[in-house]
């Protein structure tokens, strides 16, 4: 908040000059910061809440979705293991994440009310609705598929959410073919229409695109997927290394573009 000291500058400046407007600065940050206070605002904290709703939803998501084909087989558990140990949590943070795994994988967990509660409690700031079914999906694809039960899940999150059929089914989509280079898998044919094809669905654009369109495409997701932008809205620090990935997809979709259009 800035509104007090510039207040605090122009009125300082009329009366006493530089002078004044020096001590008018003083005074109006005080004043922002006792106005900040009272209106509740605490940067700090309020983004610390979001990274630990953000952790607690996909952890209890994550064993949801392992329960969706109605038991978790010991390659799932071993998957979420696998993902624990790929995202460098703490000791302290991995017996958390175990303990919300253990949350969703129970019957009585209901999604609808985990769900909205994110929502009501800062899903909607940002861009966390999408950031959120991105980390879900990158979980369900961690064998190398997308089951039915699993798919039916996250078009449920997508709905609690807010986000339309046809939206989730675009970003479904758009995923997919980010998945399809992940740690390079698309870059081994780079002469295959089937590649090239996926490239563009990775960044959501048409194949008939300008160049200057497909680099605002690509720019585009690379921001929205840049780690202090993730962190400040709300994504937790041990998550970055899926972000790191997310992006390293994008980069190789859109290099792959590139080289073909040269």
């Amino acid at each position: 908040m800035i509104a007090g000291k510039v207040i605090g500058v122009i009125l300082g400046a009329m009366v006493a000059g530089p002078f004044g407007a020096l001590l008018g600065l003083m005074a109006g940050h005080f004043f922002d910061k006792g106005l900040g206070q009272a209106m509740g605002f605490d940067y700090q904290g309020n983004r610390a809440q979001l990274q630990q709703l953000f952790f607690e939803t996909v952890f209890k998501v994550m064993g949801h979705l392992a329960k969706a084909d109605g038991r978790i087989s010991e390659e799932e558990i071993s998957q979420a293991e696998q993902l624990m140990t790929r995202l460098g949590l703490s000791s302290e943070h991995r017996q958390q994440a175990i303990e919300l795994f253990k949350q969703g994988a129970q019957p009585e967990f209901n999604l609808q009310q985990s769900i909205t509660q994110f929502v009501e409690k800062g899903g909607r700031s940002h861009n966390l609705p999408a950031l959120l079914l991105e980390f879900l999906f990158s979980i369900a694809m961690a064998d190398g598929e997308l089951h039915p039960s699993e798919k039916e899940v996250l078009a449920n999150v997508a709905s609690y959410l807010g986000i339309g059929g046809r939206q989730f089914e675009q970003l479904l989509a758009m995923l997919m073919a980010q998945q399809h280079f992940h740690q390079g898998g698309g870059g081994q044919q780079q002469s295959s229409a089937g590649d090239l094809e996926q490239a563009y669905q990775a960044l959501g654009v048409e194949e008939t695109v300008s160049d200057k369109e497909l680099k605002q495409a690509y720019r585009k997701l690379m921001s929205a997927h840049h780690p202090d932008k993730l962190i400040a809205q709300g994504v937790p620090e041990d998550m970055m290394k899926v972000a790191t990935e997310k992006a390293q997809e994008i980069q190789a979709a859109y290099e792959l573009i590139k080289k073909s259009r040269k």
